[in-house]
């Protein structure tokens, strides 16, 4: 399992700069782990906590959930999403971050 901290580490160095033509914010509240991801069309921050009022996209998973929706694209099976192992707000934002960074 990919260690969740290390993901966001290298997130602004595997940013696509381009894709977004607006800027974003993104929550993430990966087991007891908190991070806001900060985009605008040619940059990106990552900052520990929540640290915007209200995110564009929010999710709350566990770290392996998160390894499968980030690094391998997978969306989370209905008993995860029932048993409250996966929330967000946005699955279409959530698509959206394989086509903004290079995570492999």
């Amino acid at each position: 399992m990919a260690d969740v901290s290390r993901i966001f580490t290298h997130m602004p160095s595997r940013y696509k700069p381009g894709v977004l033509t607006t800027s974003r914010s993104f929550y993430f509240s990966v087991g007891d782990l908190k991070y806001t991801v900060k985009l605008t069309p040619q940059t990106c921050v990552v900052e520990t906590g929540k640290t915007v009022e209200a995110a564009d996209v929010v999710l709350k998973t566990t770290p392996e959930l998160f390894e499968r929706v980030v690094l391998r694209g997978e969306m989370p099976g209905m008993m995860d999403i029932a048993r409250g192992k996966f929330k967000t707000n946005d699955p279409a934002g959530l698509q959206q971050l394989r086509d903004l960074f290079d995570l492999r």
